[in-house]
């Protein structure tokens, strides 16, 4: 998902959907800006969640976890500082029932690819991004 940066940069995000989102993070030894492109799984009006298909081992997840920076572009919203929160084993299994009975067919392709990455049954967290206040 490295392709879509350069254009999420560039201001032109939006015309990638309101299906993917561009998140910055800072490394968690380096503390250097990363950033990559991922699915919005969940989303309301107060927040926007993400999944982690390569588990709790991919590198931004790891990031987020280990020092919580993060700032968000989608839809109209560039740049915007957010609080992560994991959900646990059994929120993100209900955020991705959700999103399984709405995009049955992204699901199917998503939960595939991502069992075959883990190498058999997908564990896959979701990260919660709430606006970050003051």
């Amino acid at each position: 998902m490295r392709l879509p940066i350069p254009l999420f940069r560039a201001g032109l995000g939006g015309l990638l959907g309101d299906r993917l989102v561009l998140m910055e993070h800072r490394g968690r030894t380096s503390g250097k800006r990363r950033f990559v492109v991922v699915e919005v799984v969940g989303r309301d009006p107060r927040a926007v969640r993400v999944a982690s298909g390569f588990g709790a081992r991919s590198q931004w997840y790891r990031n987020i976890a280990a020092n919580g920076v993060a700032f968000l572009t989608v839809g109209g919203h560039r740049r915007t500082a957010a609080v992560a929160r994991m959900l646990d084993a059994v929120e993100s299994e209900r955020v991705l029932r959700a999103y399984a009975r709405v995009h049955p067919r992204a699901w199917r392709h998503l939960d595939a690819a991502m069992r075959l990455v883990q190498g058999g049954a997908a564990c896959i967290p979701v990260v919660e991004f709430t606006p970050a206040t003051g």
